[in-house]
């Protein structure tokens, strides 16, 4: 048998940047599905998991965490090189993260808050998307990531098909769950309009908000949306702050709290 034959089954990595891993448990998560799934790859890197380690090129890599260092730059250049698709999973890396807070401060008087002697760290401005660096071949959003998606899309991309993954708003997820709307019945404040379905509706089902966690849907009506924030009684400072969450530095929330500091509302 040649060594061709022998590596029929794809290989797969998961890979960790500056995230709480709480993406990459969502996969451990799985349980059932995951064994399933482990059937049909090689999982040939995975430290959240498995202390083995099998040298690439890789089939697949999914990419948790940001990029806040500048080793964090050199290694994702690296890991693109290995990678025949990556795929980026969670706020964190399609987005910044909730650490992408320091892009609208000044990261050096954080660094002096919080650390004795901040002159030890090697640290980037800014906390960025994985796409920000390198091709992205698809990313899959959340914080933490929806198990089932990722499943959809693992299964989708190693058999050459389009990944069945909704690009609607929370709202559709509220109404097929008979949820009654918690801006209109209980005035709550709710990013749900322009947020990405994911969590399976989550918090206005437990008469919360929503937070944004899925970050901006495909099309984002975030000018109407501060509007109607105003109208519910929200000052311009509260409004920045609400776009300003897991995924502020999603473009579309990243430009809507931006303009809500910039005008009078």
């Amino acid at each position: 048998m040649t060594s061709e034959n022998k590596r029929a089954k794809p290989r797969v990595a998961v890979w960790k940047f500056s995230s709480c891993d709480g993406c990459q448990l969502s996969l451990i998560d799985c349980e059932d599905e995951l064994l399933a799934v482990a059937g049909a790859i090689e999982i040939a890197y995975f430290l959240e998991a498995t202390r083995a380690v099998i040298e690439g090129p890789y089939d697949l890599s999914l990419v948790e965490g940001s990029i806040t260092t500048p080793h964090d730059v050199e290694r994702i250049k690296k890991i693109r090189d290995q990678s025949k698709i990556l795929i980026t999973i969670g706020a964190c890396a399609t987005a910044g993260g909730i650490q992408a807070l320091r892009n609208f401060a000044d990261v050096n008087e954080y660094a002096r808050t919080v650390y004795q002697h901040p002159e030890f760290l090697d640290v980037l401005k800014t906390s960025t998307a994985i796409q920000d660096h390198v091709k992205v071949d698809f990313e899959l959003r959340g914080c933490p990531i929806n198990k089932f998606q990722l499943l959809e899309v693992i299964n989708a991309l190693l058999n050459g098909r389009t990944p069945n993954v909704p690009h609607y708003s929370q709202c559709f997820e509220c109404k097929r769950r008979g949820t009654v709307c918690v801006m209109v019945s209980r005035g709550i404040p709710c990013l749900g309009p322009v947020t990405h379905a994911g969590c399976g509706n989550l918090c206005p089902a437990y008469d919360r908000g929503c937070f944004g966690c899925f970050g901006p849907m495909e099309t984002p009506n975030t000018a109407s949306m501060t509007d109607q924030l105003s109208k519910m009684g929200m000052d311009k400072d509260r409004i920045c702050d609400f776009y300003r969450n897991f995924n502020g530095n999603a473009e579309a929330f990243r430009t809507a709290s931006e303009n809500c500091k910039k005008k009078e509302i």
